[in-house]
């Protein structure tokens, strides 16, 4: 018979990213949104249409940290208003929405207009990655206090 902390540690091995995988969602945001930022930078387009599509992306990024957090957050019973679950999630639509309406607006190449549409996808979804991992290392960290673990996060070494 397993004991409540032979479970905890358990459950915290199961729920700590490890390094290679937090490795992997801060290169795949940065590797995304590097990549939009240069496609903003060499495309032709007016300087307006550079700061909509910049600012999209930011406001997408945001909108989708403060969703995995409200989903997170009422997940593990920390109370949390319906009034800012349903903001954040109206957020993260109509930041893809209003991408969505830009690229389809915009005098840009089919190819032009995946390549940020994969470029944005690929940096919200790794926001959100990141997010959760900061979460579950915070977590595990809470949780098995009394055995030190390899759950540095890369920023704190």
């Amino acid at each position: 018979m397993t004991t409540a902390n032979e479970t905890a540690k358990t459950i915290t091995q199961a729920t700590i990213p490890t390094k290679s995988y937090i490795l992997a969602s801060v290169a795949a945001l940065i590797i995304g949104s590097f990549a939009y930022g240069i496609g903003l930078y060499n495309a032709d387009m007016a300087l307006n249409e550079k700061g909509y599509y910049l600012i999209i992306l930011l406001f997408g990024l945001f909108s989708m940290v403060s969703v995995q957090k409200a989903v997170r957050d009422e997940r593990e019973g920390i109370k949390t208003s319906k009034i800012y679950t349903r903001i954040c999630w109206a957020s993260s639509a109509i930041a893809i929405s209003l991408l969505v309406l830009g690229l389809y607006n915009a005098e840009l190449l089919l190819s032009e207009k995946g390549f940020y549409a994969m470029a944005y996808t690929l940096s919200v979804f790794s926001v959100v990655v990141m997010q959760k991992n900061i979460r579950d290392k915070a977590w595990a960290n809470e949780t098995n206090t009394d055995s030190k673990q390899d759950t540095d996060i890369v920023f704190e070494e």
